[in-house]
């Protein structure tokens, strides 16, 4: 018996020993790419350590709190794929509308909202039951969501309309359509709640909200890099550090980002990336902001110290959106 007990503990420790190194909060970088139907991961030294098949054209992507899971928009399946941070198996699936792109959760996470592309309208579906409980119509072809800190309010863009639209999320009703530049794209608040960021990609402006009137705050904001058009200007994906003291944005196809100051909007550094710069993250110490290139086919890291690119790494086709366990 005696024999048997010491055995037992020397399997034990032997599987303790060689659990994955993703098993939480470990720094793995996920990168969704829309032609490659699958999520790759990254481990903290920037191997490749799985690459997940999902639903098909996957493209946005949160944690949920605590980053036990990972929910991944999947547009072509019309699904919200559900993934195991720590075995990184797909789990489960949420069925959508037509074509999901981007979404968030509500502060308590009961509820998922989600743009529906091709159906031109918001989503909220209850957590639980995995069921539709609003259907909130919107201009065509909405894409940005996010949602207030007190979850009282939801704000989404509309490509087509050129409109931010605010939802009262306790009705379902738009309480007011803003008019910004030519396909708006993409949000963030500042930290403080007090401004919503919108990037309008084909006018290259980013338009800042006063959230306490839902009205536009002074002039639109342009950033172009030396060397380029303000046509060549895309701008999509935003990033916020938690002081929000700057900002960065995606400049698309002049294949750089911007880091702002989010004060005085005075462009710090651009930053040469990939083709196409798209979504752009920062990890949870701000040390690292990481972008993916959707025309390069990579994801590029920058070091947020030096405000200059570190390494270049090869995801696969078309990557979308980066998030890091951290």
């Amino acid at each position: 018996m005696k024999r048997l007990a010491i055995l037992a503990a020397v399997a034990f420790a032997t599987a303790i020993s060689v659990l994955p190194a993703w098993a939480a909060g470990t720094g793995m970088i996920f990168v969704s790419t829309e032609k490659g139907n699958e999520v790759v991961v990254l481990d903290q030294d920037h191997n490749i350590v799985k690459r997940i098949e999902t639903s098909r054209r996957p493209r946005d992507m949160h944690f949920n709190a605590d980053k036990s899971l990972l929910y991944v928009a999947c547009g072509d399946d019309d699904v919200i794929d559900v993934i195991d941070v720590a075995t990184l198996e797909v789990v489960d699936h949420i069925p959508t509308g037509p074509s999901p792109e981007v979404f968030a959760f509500s502060p308590d996470e009961k509820q998922i909202l989600v743009s529906n592309e091709e159906d031109s309208r918001l989503e909220v579906i209850d957590m639980e039951s995995r069921l539709s409980v609003q259907d909130i119509p919107t201009g065509a072809e909405p894409e940005g969501v996010i949602v207030s800190k007190d979850g009282k309010t939801a704000y989404v863009t509309s490509e087509v309309a050129d409109m931010v639209h605010v939802v009262d999320t306790a009705t379902g009703a738009v309480t007011k359509n803003i008019l910004v530049g030519t396909r708006p794209r993409r949000f963030i608040l500042t930290p403080d709640g007090s401004e919503l960021w919108v990037s309008c990609e084909l006018s290259s402006e980013i338009y800042i909200i006063d959230t306490a009137t839902n009205e536009i705050k002074g002039d639109s904001l342009i950033f172009v890099p030396p060397g380029f058009r303000e046509e060549d200007v895309t701008p999509v994906g935003l990033a916020i550090t938690k002081d929000g003291s700057k900002v960065l944005l995606s400049l698309g196809r002049a294949n750089h980002v911007a880091i702002i100051d989010a004060k005085s909007h005075d462009v710090l550094q651009y930053v040469l990336v990939g083709k196409r710069a798209w979504s752009v993250d920062l990890s949870s110490d701000e040390t690292k902001a990481y972008v993916a290139n959707g025309l390069s086919d990579d994801i590029t890291i920058i070091d947020m110290a030096s405000m200059k690119p570190e390494i270049s790494i090869p995801i696969g086709r078309v990557p979308h959106s980066v998030v890091i366990d951290d």
